[in-house]
């Protein structure tokens, strides 16, 4: 097993002992009646989260340059034998995604290349199993899967207006020209995506691999530029020694890897092994590789030490033939050594910072009621105690006391009441301009535009259309972002109100930020000023122009939207959740305090009995508040725990 399989299963383990503390800590508020639908609903995200969290990396390159094999030698050695096809010529067709699903047989499961004739994407098709082919993958046989495998690289002869209809073929591109066959026809994939599942063991604990095809693919498959490929938390771009940096190796560097950001990004100098010259000494290969990392590094502005020369071949060979010496000549375990030394722990960390956020939320608001209850039972206490050899008249003046501080929180709870109706409009407000009908709105009228536009250039043309669209919708985004501030300022007004006059314990809300999504506004944007230059939109018809916009741009901006949607439905949800918890402590409280004064004034209870009551109640929050810290410290402790080599469900458990 090498370094990177076991931090991998070291994470899972991490994530696995994570969710455990927070299932333990929703189980306890449940069962002492802390937990509410608010709550339940936050941490069963959390859950569901942690569940659900998938590690992707994807691998881009241009046909032969190694890729499938370099996938093959990483993580699917132990077969024995090849899994991907790997041969000369070009062997990944389609996008193709390996990933489990317990829920699924493992199976192939592959969709038509014709489906790009429709208006719609490959993660609309995801949701229509129908739309489909599944073959079967025995994963008892290498041979077996080897050839089931196969049918990702299957392709097919059409005629070029077929391929045209599939957006395959640009007229423009002297590439594609020269592919036409004299009687007019032209090779493609039969396929237009690929998902491989099967219960490997890295793809059971969530790591997904993305296998892309070359050039012409990203840029006929705009998912993988907008969507598959930036959101991979590792990019592998595979260059090829014998060849170094091509013009369309550059062209995928700079538009679809470097473009996007640079961290989780490395290129992998593959096929070393062409360079192994026996007539040459190790000390001149030495110095013949470190030359292609050097002047492959100038041209894609790199430093070296991002630029990993490997010989994937001859790693396979070793793993499988378990010849160590090979192995360690292909370079292959320090590729291995930086993705886990890299990318796993980067990955924790984007996973940590979330879970803690939002846990150390939960257990402030639980902490804040403990504190009311207990404090709320102190001044009991102090007023019950006080009334020790006291007359009726002290007792009546107590009752009245109490009832006038009930009554000074009713009117409290009558202009919370209008906050809520004031919460309510802004709300509209904001899922008005954020909301997904507003989008369709926006879309709709687009489309439209573009379809009834007589012109290319101008505001009335097309490019001013499709430029028109994302200024709207950046003023939505911006529109929601002083709405969702507004919010902001009126409750944290609220909060301060009520800590003032009521001495609830209420911190400032937490603001919601809508940068995350104006960036990737800007980064969709900075796609499509690429995709549609002048000359594409002057070159190109207006219908397959309005469709590559829809299926592309809008697409990848409904999908940001969406997102946006159901994280502020969340801080909605959490802006209001502590102040209706601590209100509904108080009143409760109130009540009770009422009530115990009025006993004892009608000697249907004696005041030691009532004062003994209090105390043992005072215990049990005591107890509680313990049983709080030591649940959040187990929380804290899996947490802080990094991974290493040595890693296990024993480094993190508490005594």
């Amino acid at each position: 097993m090498t370094n990177l399989v076991d931090r991998f299963q070291e994470y899972s383990t991490w994530r696995f002992a994570l969710s455990q503390e927070i299932r333990r800590y929703g189980d306890w508020l449940k069962d002492n009646q802390f937990s509410d639908a608010t709550i339940e609903s936050r941490l069963n995200r959390l859950q569901e989260r942690l569940a659900d969290d998938k590690l992707t990396i994807a691998f881009v390159a241009e046909f032969s340059r190694g890729k499938s094999e370099l996938i093959n030698a990483i993580f699917f050695a132990d077969y024995g034998r090849r899994i991907l096809p790997s041969s000369a010529g070009r062997t990944t067709m389609c996008p193709t995604e390996l990933m489990y699903d317990a829920s699924l047989p493992s199976s192939i499961r592959l969709l038509p290349i014709e489906t790009r004739a429709r208006h719609a994407t490959t993660a609309e098709y995801k949701q229509y199993p129908e739309e489909w082919q599944a073959f079967p993958l025995d994963t008892t046989s290498g041979d077996g899967m080897l050839e089931a495998l196969r049918r990702v690289s299957e392709t097919k002869i059409v005629s070029v207006d077929e391929a045209k209809a599939y957006s395959l073929f640009d007229e423009q591109d002297p590439d594609q020209l020269a592919q036409v066959s004299p009687d007019g026809s032209i090779e493609i994939s039969r396929w237009r995506h690929a998902i491989i599942n099967f219960p490997h063991p890295l793809l059971e604990q969530g790591l997904v691999i993305l296998d892309t095809p070359g050039l012409n693919a990203i840029g006929t498959e705009p998912e993988l530029t907008l969507s598959l490929i930036p959101s991979a938390h590792a990019v592998l771009f595979v260059l090829a020694a014998d060849t170094g940096v091509t013009k369309s190796d550059i062209e995928v560097w700079r538009e679809h890897i470097s473009a996007n950001r640079q961290d989780g990004r490395m290129v992998v100098l593959n096929k070393i092994d062409s360079m192994w010259d026996e007539l040459k000494t190790p000390e001149e290969i030495e110095s013949e590789i470190t030359r292609q990392v050097t002047s492959c590094g100038a041209v894609l502005g790199l430093e070296a030490s991002h630029i990993f020369p490997v010989s994937a071949q001859k790693g396979l060979v070793g793993k499988v033939n378990h010849d160590d010496k090979l192995l360690q000549r292909s370079r292959l375990p320090v590729l291995e050594t930086a993705l886990s030394n890299d990318l796993i722990p980067a990955k924790q960390d984007i996973v940590r910072s979330q879970v803690e956020q939002e846990i150390h939320a939960l257990v402030h608001s639980t902490q804040n009621i403990l504190d009311a209850r207990s404090r709320n039972i102190i001044e009991q206490l102090h007023e019950l105690k006080g009334l020790r050899g006291k007359n009726q008249n002290v007792v009546e003046h107590m009752v009245a006391r109490v009832q006038n501080e009930k009554s000074e929180f009713d009117k409290s709870l009558l202009r919370l009441q209008a906050i809520r109706a004031v919460f309510a409009r802004l709300t509209n407000d904001l899922f008005t301009t954020l909301g997904m009908e507003a989008l369709r709105t926006e879309v709709r009228r687009t489309r439209e535009s573009m379809i009834n536009s007589k012109f290319s250039f101008g505001d009335r043309g097309l490019r001013g259309t499709m430029d028109g669209f994302f200024i709207n919708i950046r003023s939505n985004l911006e529109k929601s972002g002083r709405i969702s501030a507004e919010i902001m300022d009126m409750m944290t007004a609220m909060y301060k109100k009520f800590s003032e006059e009521h001495g609830l314990i209420l911190a400032k809300p937490i603001a919601f930020s809508n940068l995350k999504y104006l960036k990737e506004i800007d980064r969709i944007e900075k796609v499509y000023q690429q995709q549609f230059s002048g000359l594409t939109i002057l070159t190109r018809e207006k219908l397959p122009l309005t469709q590559k916009f829809f299926e592309s741009i809008a697409t990848r901006v409904k999908e940001t939207f969406d997102v946006a949607n159901r994280d502020v439905e969340s801080w909605l949800k959490a802006i209001m959740a502590p102040m209706e918890a601590q209100v509904r402590e108080h009143q409760l409280q109130l009540r009770r305090r009422l009530d115990s004064i009025k006993r004892i004034q009608e000697a249907s209870d004696t005041l030691e009995s009532r004062i003994d009551e209090l105390e043992e109640f005072q215990g049990n929050i005591e107890q509680q508040t313990a049983t709080v810290l030591e649940l959040a410290q187990r929380i804290d402790h899996v947490l802080a725990a990094e991974l290493d080599n040595t890693f296990s469900l024993a480094d993190i458990a508490v005594a």
